[in-house]
């Protein structure tokens, strides 16, 4: 009986420890005092409630202290939905604080649509109270006269809070900002006119209207640096020389390899005509045999033919060498 009486008590420690706990845990009964001091009211079955929704109640109740402190009439459900969708409660407050701070109209549905689209809409709030300058790359152009430019710009944005759901951010800015740099200068007749009134970028850049459909405003486009890069112009007339006088040699090459190839050609027409002729002449032989044999040709004609052929090669040979072989002289 003893024992069964001492195992009851150990149980209902434990019990009554275990109910301790968890009433500690579901009731934040500092948090709860803390709300009330401040002039916030919240049931503490609210708390529990939070708690059994899986929401931190520091996480939104600290964020309504800060509001109703701040003189702003937030609800409790409204800042607990926010927290349920995934987003930062005490960001928004904090926005939305400084945006009243400021004079700044804004909503706790527009802030959270902005916080929920992934936004930092307090850091957004203070872009627009405070705007900040964006130091843009370095951008080269090129100038009608063929002169490299290479200018760096400083954008002064201001977050447009209307635009920043669905708005385009600062790499939109930068690469538009660019853009119009590149063709001002290369709308430019020569590089030194640039240089002697670089504000001339800006206002051209500024008048476009670069911010429409971004989530910023631009406030200013200041010129910080422009530096003269490349002679382009000459480049490319040198890139463009070399590439005539390559196609010109290889015109060249070609007309001089096509003389070679007829030259060849040439050459050895002649040698088949000096075959023919060859032929030709081999055939005379047999023609004074068959003339001799026939009775057509005699004697004393045969040897006025050799007298005439000998006195050819006579008056050859004073006129001066042929092209043929030069017979060694006799005797």
């Amino acid at each position: 009986m003893g024992g069964e009486l001492i195992a009851f008590n150990a149980v209902l420690i434990i019990g009554t420890f275990a109910i301790v706990l968890f009433i500690a845990w579901a009731i934040p009964v500092r948090l709860w005092i803390e709300a009330i001091s401040a002039g916030v009211r919240v049931g503490i079955g609210y708390l529990v409630g939070m708690r059994l929704r899986k929401v931190s109640p520091p996480a939104v109740v600290r964020p309504l202290i800060w509001a109703t402190k701040a003189g702003l009439d937030l609800s409790l459900p409204d800042l607990e939905g926010h927290y349920l969708a995934g987003g930062q409660v005490d960001r928004v407050v904090r926005a939305l604080i400084s945006a009243d701070k400021a004079n700044i109209d804004l909503a706790f549905n527009q802030a959270a649509a902005i916080d929920l689209a992934g936004r930092d809409v307090f850091e957004a709030v203070q872009v627009s109270v405070n705007p900040k300058v964006i130091n843009t790359p370095k951008v080269a152009a090129m100038a009608k006269d063929g002169i490299q430019l290479i200018a760096v710009a400083r954008v002064t944005v201001r977050a447009n809070i209307n635009r920043l759901v669905g708005g385009a951010g600062e790499d939109t800015i930068l690469a538009r900002v660019g853009e119009g740099i590149v063709s001002t200068i290369g709308s430019a007749d020569s590089h030194k006119a640039v240089l002697e009134n670089p504000d001339a970028i800006s206002k051209t850049v500024l008048g476009k209207g670069l911010d429409s459909g971004t989530a910023f405003e631009i406030l200013s486009i200041d010129i910080a640096d422009v530096d003269v890069g490349k002679n382009i112009g000459a480049e490319l007339q040198t890139d463009q020389a070399e590439a005539d006088k390559r196609v010109a040699q290889a015109r060249a090459e070609e007309r001089r390899a096509m003389a070679v190839a007829k030259e060849q050609e040439m050459k050895a027409l002649v040698g088949e005509m000096k075959a023919e002729v060859v032929k030709a002449e081999a055939q005379v032989p047999l023609a004074l045999a068959e003339a001799f044999r026939s009775g057509n040709l005699g004697v004393m004609d045969f040897m006025r033919y050799r007298n005439i052929e000998a006195d050819t090669d006579m008056r050859n040979a004073i006129a001066g060498p042929d092209d043929g072989p030069t017979a060694p002289p006799t005797g």
